[in-house]
Formats: structure tokens, C-alpha cells, sequence
């Protein structure tokens, strides 16, 4: 009986799409664009921390989002409203983009006369955080309904993001959430990771995030090669 031939699919797909991310990295490096990929659970408050986000830095920078849904076009409309470019990317029904997905975004948005392009990712701990885009930075947020566990059950994402930003922080009060636990079980995965407790509600903490994505934006637009490349 001839022997049944086997095809790794998995690191074919996953090879194609890292080298595509780097040919995205060095497009984006010529064009002097930093784009930021950032992921978190739904209901995380992600699109309320973007706009603060956005209201901080966009008279310093020009900046586009890309906001990336199974379906619906409800993010990107709350965008709009801040001002700045904003464009819904549909994945008809994958829970993840890749790095074309992002490439084909990028084209759409016209992100080389921008600074500062954050990708709004799909919600999920699990696919997004398996894909490179060709983002410059990852981040990713955790609320703190959400548990300080998270690092435990989900570890690939925290390994894989530069920034994990707490969010919520207002009402750790009325929830079993561990600051300092979660710090523990997330620097555990990855010792390099930035951690910023905010609460886009508040203000509390939105000076030390907003600082720091300041920074990388200017050093990489710069062409100041990044202390964790």
C-alpha cells in the first residue's frame, strides 16, 4: 500500500504570512507609519480606550483606524466621530486577520500620509494572537470583569504583545481582580511585556499608555530602531 502523503498546512500558511508581515514591516518603515494591532476579548472596552486614546494624540499625529468585524460597521462610525480616518474591514466570518487582510486595509485607508494606523482587531484571545499583521507593536487588553486568571487560560497572546493594558481599573472594587496577580501571571509569559492599568472612563492611568505609544510612534517614525525589535 503506497504511503499517504502528508501536508503540514499549519507552517505552510503561518511561513507565507510572516514573510508577508515583513515585507508590510519595511513598507510601513519607508512610509514612516506606525501601526499598532490591538486585541482583546469583546466587551473589553477597546473602542471606548481607542477613542480616548485617539482624543490624547490626534493633534500630533495624523492617524487612521482600521476596525476589523465578522459583520456590522458600529465601531468604525464611533471613530469617525473623533475625527480622524476610519475604515470597517469585514472578515466574513474568520475570527482573525491576517497579514493580507491588513495589507489590503492598509491600501484602503491610504496609510502612507498617516503616522499612527491602529488595528482594531477581531475579539477573541485565541486566533488574532496566532497571526501577524505587520504591525509594528502588538497590544492587547484584559478588563477586570474579565478575571485576573487570563494569563493562565490564555497564554499565547500575552507572549506575543509588547502592551497589556488593564482596563476598568474603576470597578476592581466590585470584582475578585488581583492586580498584582494578574502582573504576576502575565510577566510570567512574557517578562518584556509593558503593563499599563488604565480606566478609559476615568482618565486614571490613560497619561502613562498614551505616553508610551506617543514614543514608539515617534522613534519608529523617526527610523530609531526600537529597543525590543
Amino acid at each position: 500500500m503506497d504511503k499517504v502523503r502528508i501536508i503540514e498546512i499549519r507552517e505552510s500558511v503561518f511561513a507565507d504570512n510572516d514573510r508577508e508581515a515583513d515585507r508590510i514591516r519595511e513598507g510601513l518603515k519607508r512610509d514612516k507609519t506606525f501601526l499598532l494591532n490591538l486585541m482583546s476579548s469583546p466587551g473589553s472596552g477597546k473602542t471606548t480606550l481607542l477613542m480616548r486614546t485617539i482624543e490624547a494624540l490626534k493633534n500630533e499625529f495624523d492617524i487612521g483606524v482600521m476596525e476589523a468585524d465578522i459583520d456590522s460597521s458600529v465601531d468604525a462610525e464611533k471613530i469617525a466621530k473623533t475625527g480622524v480616518r476610519s475604515i470597517q474591514l469585514h472578515t466574513g466570518g474568520m475570527c482573525h486577520l491576517d497579514a493580507g487582510m491588513t495589507e489590503q486595509g492598509l491600501k484602503e485607508i491610504g496609510a502612507s500620509d498617516l503616522d499612527l494606523v491602529i488595528l482594531e482587531n477581531i475579539g477573541n484571545l485565541i486566533c488574532p494572537a496566532d497571526f501577524d499583521t505587520g504591525a509594528v507593536r502588538n497590544a492587547m487588553i484584559l478588563s477586570v470583569p474579565e478575571g485576573h486568571d487570563k494569563p493562565l487560560k490564555y497564554p499565547h497572546i500575552f507572549t506575543v504583545c509588547d502592551v497589556l493594558i488593564i482596563s476598568k481599573i474603576d470597578v476592581m472594587p466590585y470584582f475578585d481582580f488581583d492586580l498584582e496577580k494578574v502582573r504576576e501571571y502575565a510577566l510570567m509569559r512574557n517578562p518584556k511585556l509593558e503593563i499599563f492599568p488604565v480606566s478609559a472612563r476615568t482618565g486614571e492611568g490613560m497619561g502613562a499608555w498614551t505616553e508610551w505609544l506617543k514614543t514608539q510612534v515617534n522613534e519608529w517614525n523617526n527610523g530609531v530602531k526600537l529597543l525590543t525589535e
